[in-house]
Parts: structure tokens; sequence; C-alpha cells
């Protein structure tokens, strides 16, 4: 039988509980058996200069999951031309491996943005789309594309942005973090000023 794995890319700088929440939403609650987490090295639409090194943020991912089975990690990105593109990725792992169907995960506030991505319409001839529904997101004219489901996952008003920030600032964000990750950042430091 054909597994279907989610591929959730981000930069996950630093990863959070909303982030697991949409995984474990997924995974439980569509046809998607497995979810693997691309922590991508470099995202062409954001500055590199705020980003935590590849190692420590693929480190904090990693943590996250834990022994949970239905989740992974993957670093393939950090091994590919900079900056990543997601069509590359996609066919790299579909010829990697075979026998599992690639599903893209990405929030609604991409789709807006989508027909900037490398060769978006390949995206969606080849592999499905399953979107989750975020606050304040515009529509697009993929809202409606065959290839795009989208889903009303639970919604959360966290981003890695507000909890660096918070972070700078002083501000305790343990509960918006995995327990290991928040153990993790603390001992490296990480986003301290």
């Amino acid at each position: 039988m054909t597994q279907n794995i989610g591929l959730f890319f981000g930069s996950f700088n630093p990863i959070h509980i909303g982030h697991m929440v949409i995984a474990n939403w997924f995974v439980e609650y569509t046809d998607v058996d497995e979810v693997w987490f691309v922590v991508s090295p470099q995202n062409p639409f954001k500055e590199k200069k705020s980003l935590l090194e590849d190692y420590h943020r693929l480190a904090l991912v990693k943590e996250a999951i834990g022994d949970d089975t239905r989740f992974k990690v993957t670093d393939i990105e950090f091994k590919m031309p900079q900056p990543s593109y997601t069509i590359d990725t996609l066919t790299y792992l579909e010829e990697k491996y075979p026998g599992k169907k690639l599903i893209l995960i990405a929030g609604s506030d991409q789709l807006p943005s989508f027909d900037k991505w490398k060769n978006p319409e390949r995206i969606l001839e080849l592999y499905q789309m399953y979107v989750y529904a975020r606050p304040g997101t515009r529509g697009s004219k993929y809202d409606n594309h065959p290839s795009v489901k989208v889903y009303h996952t639970p919604q959360m008003e966290i981003s890695s942005t507000f909890i660096r920030k918070s972070i700078a600032e002083g501000k305790d964000m343990r509960y918006m973090l995995p327990g290991r990750v928040w153990k993790y950042m603390r001992e490296m430091h990480f986003y301290e000023k």
C-alpha cells in the first residue's frame, strides 16, 4: 500500500507548538500517514541573517518530534543548491522514495504568492497540496484548484517571529514550545539578547 507523506516545509526558526499541532492534525484527520518536516536552509523570500544555524534548527525539530514515529525530519535541502526550491526538493524526494505519495502541506498565507514559486503549475500537476487555513488570509486563484485541498485545522496565533522577539525581550515562552525544544534553547541561549 502506498504511504502518504505530508511534507511540511519551513525554516522552523524555532519550531513551536503551532507547527506540532498542525502536523498532528494532518496525521489524525486526513489520509496523511506521516509528516516529514523539511527544514529549509534558506527561503528565497526570507533574509538569511535572522536564521539560527541550520544544524541547530534541525536539532530543535528532532527534539520536538522525540520518539513519535508519525513524524520525521529531513535535512535534504541542506545538500541541495541554494536557495532551495520546493519543486526541486519534491523531484529529488520522489526519486529517492518511489513508493511514497508526496503531499505538500502549506499555510493558506502562502497561496496568494504561490505563482511566484518556481514552476507552481508543475507542482500542482504532479502533487496535491493540503492547505491549512490561517486567520486573516486573503483568497487566491489557487483556492479552488483541483490539486489544492483547504482544511480548517485548529488555529493558533503564534509565530516563530513572535517567539524570537519575546525571548529577546526576556519573556518566558516555555508553553509555546515543545518542552524539549524549550530546554535545548535555554541551554544554548538561543534568541536571547
